[in-house]
């Protein structure tokens, strides 16, 4: 099932104890997207398209609910949104964070960046390319 961008960032907060900054949170979202589309046949994670910035794959109206948070960890401003603690969503966030949430920030956006990935075929400085879920897939599968 697609969740909400805002669920998910508020699963993911939880499941790291609030200690995920923007781009951690962005980076770690993506690479769940990945897996989770793998794992349910191309359905997506999240209800919004992930779109290629200069610093990788990024959800804008996520970026844009916490950019004042800087480089430091994300706190919880989701109120309005569920903590997912069943199903296959929260498995897949939950597993994300654990693997992902102690890796430093280059090493998720040299992850996020691969040559030939679903960011870099999109990618145009300054742009904000919608990065189509079939890629992202790919890319995925390819690994």
């Amino acid at each position: 099932m697609t969740i909400s961008v805002f669920d998910a960032a508020r699963t993911l907060g939880y499941y790291s104890d609030w200690k995920l900054s923007n781009l951690q949170m962005q980076k770690i979202l993506y690479l769940a997207h990945m897996v989770y589309m793998d794992k349910n046949s191309g359905e997506p994670l999240v209800d919004e398209d992930f779109q290629a910035w200069d610093y990788g794959p990024v959800l804008p109206s996520l970026y844009y609910k916490i950019k004042f948070f800087g480089n430091k960890p994300v706190k919880d401003i989701f109120y309005r949104n569920n903590i997912l603690t069943d199903g296959p969503e929260s498995e897949i966030l939950k597993e994300a964070v654990k693997k992902f949430s102690n890796v430093n920030p280059g090493s998720l956006i040299a992850l996020t960046h691969r040559e030939s990935g679903a960011w870099d075929k999109n990618y145009v400085r300054g742009a904000n390319i919608p990065i189509p879920n079939k890629e992202i897939l790919a890319e995925y599968e390819s690994i």
